[in-house]
């Protein structure tokens, strides 16, 4: 229900209606308001040129826009009793959209926030650039302060991660070309390890909303739990051991990292894939590849 990379744009009123209504599944949607971003662009387009300011993403691509698309999808599926998931909460104003006073397994509507929003804010633009330009835009502190809080009420009920993994060429370019995502597998545990240290939020919030609640609210089966019978997909980490992000240390194929230059204080040790080790002491072990989820129905 907004542009990003590629070309998924579903927008048209009659269309969303059609799909909401007859929808046998889940329905997962990407929340922002083409026509307000579309006037946003060309009102800054008009100013800066193709060297619009990485600054003004968050103002371009605004919290109007994802409410108007996000409120827009709630009133589709309450309309027809559909199945629907938010992806990447991303303003403080959707919030009031969701409901923290039921069970997960009674929601019809749930909603997710992504790690990039509970870490960057409209600050770090400056310095990061292009490297923490997504869609939806990182906004204001007070948005990502409000999405954490929105976990620990339940309001938001799953954390997920971006993976994007576009070139370094692609992304130093100018802010009209250089296109939106990130790879954040790497550091997405470590960085929910750092606002555990923070006391942002515990630690047991964060193994319910990337673990048990993901298996819950998509129906996954045999995962998300350590559990007799369950697939052993475990990570081992290291509590106390620093690290500053560079990017000789990275493992992703596009060589970059919006992490780089901060600081963490934990490290992945061990990571088991279907109660195999795969990863240790820096070290990938053999090619054991993961297996297709399977859901309950």
């Amino acid at each position: 229900m907004g542009s990003s990379t590629g070309n998924m744009l579903v927008d048209n009123s009659e269309t969303l209606s059609q799909i909401f209504k007859n929808s046998p599944i889940l329905i997962a949607t990407h929340c922002e308001d083409e026509a307000t971003i579309r006037a946003n662009t060309a009102k800054y387009t008009s100013k800066y040129g193709n060297d619009i300011p990485f600054e003004l993403h968050p103002i371009i691509r605004s919290e109007e826009a994802c409410y108007l698309s996000s409120s827009k999808a709630v009133e589709l599926a309450k309309k027809h009793q559909t199945r629907l998931h938010i992806l990447h909460i991303s303003t403080a104003k959707e919030l009031a959209l969701f409901k923290s006073n039921l069970p997960l397994k009674e929601k019809n509507i749930t909603a997710e926030c992504c790690i990039h929003h509970m870490w960057f804010n409209n600050t770090h633009y400056a310095k990061k650039g292009s490297f923490i330009k997504w869609n939806p835009a990182v906004k204001n502190e007070s948005d990502r302060v409000a999405i954490i809080d929105a976990l620990k009420n339940n309001t938001i009920d799953v954390i997920a991660t971006d993976h994007a993994p576009h070139t370094l060429a692609e992304k130093q370019q100018n802010y009209a070309q250089a296109p939106s995502g990130g790879p954040l597998v790497q550091h997405a545990l470590l960085a929910l390890m750092e606002l555990v240290s923070r006391n942002e939020i515990s630690i047991e919030k964060i193994v319910e909303k990337t673990s048990h609640a993901v298996a819950d609210c998509f129906n996954l089966e045999n995962r998300g739990f350590l559990r007799e019978g369950y697939f052993a997909d475990l990570v081992l980490i290291d509590p106390n051991k620093k690290q500053k992000i560079i990017r000789e240390g990275l493992n992703y194929k596009c060589g970059w990292s919006p992490f780089e230059g901060d600081q963490f204080s934990s490290e992945v040790k061990s990571t088991f894939i279907n109660g195999n080790l795969v990863y240790d002491n820096k070290q990938f072990i053999g090619n054991t590849m993961g297996m297709s989820l399977t859901f309950a129905r």
